[in-house]
């Protein structure tokens, strides 16, 4: 029944592979983002919190595009099975770290999945991966700024953590 299905698209195996766990990565950043706001929350930290909720959905909507990408080019786009994700975290800046890593991970896995399509001739694909390549910088500017957050405002007092929540709940929107 594959090699049937094979013969009505252009995608190749491998390429389709290869997207269907881009979409396993994006599904689970999504919910790492979304623990990651809880544990901000319940914490105390409402505006980096927000900003995460918001970074959670992104990162489902990011999933939606290619799933259904998958699908109009003819392949088999496959729900992936997300296993358990951290749920606490030793501090207010192990949450950012672990973001940043996060995005680094997705970067490098886009960019692998766009090498593949020009090995394959594959010019629909990429140029379609292409979007994720420049969501992608953005992604991982807005986590460094974060982070850069931490060495600039004064986060041992509590006027400092507020005052750093309140500039993390604005990253992005400045854009």
């Amino acid at each position: 029944m594959k090699d049937l299905m094979r013969q009505r698209t252009s995608l190749k195996e491998e390429i389709e592979i290869a997207l269907n766990a881009q979409c396993k990565m994006e599904a689970e950043a999504s919910q790492k983002y979304l623990a990651m706001a809880s544990w901000l929350d319940r914490n105390g930290f409402e505006k980096s919190a927000e900003y995460l909720y918001a970074q959670a959905e992104e990162e489902r909507e990011h999933f939606l595009k290619l799933f259904k990408y998958i699908n109009e080019v003819g392949g088999t786009a496959i729900t992936p099975t997300i296993g358990e994700v951290i749920q606490e975290y030793p501090s207010f800046k192990s949450v950012f770290e672990a973001a940043l890593q996060s995005e680094i991970s997705v970067t490098n896995a886009i960019n692998k999945i766009v090498a593949k399509c020009r090995e394959e001739n594959d010019y629909a694909t990429e140029q379609f991966m292409m979007w994720y390549v420049v969501e992608q910088r953005e992604e991982e500017k807005n986590a460094r700024r974060a982070l850069e957050l931490f060495d600039l405002i004064d986060v041992e007092s509590a006027t400092g953590k507020f005052a750093l929540d309140k500039e993390i709940g604005k990253i992005g929107s400045e854009e």
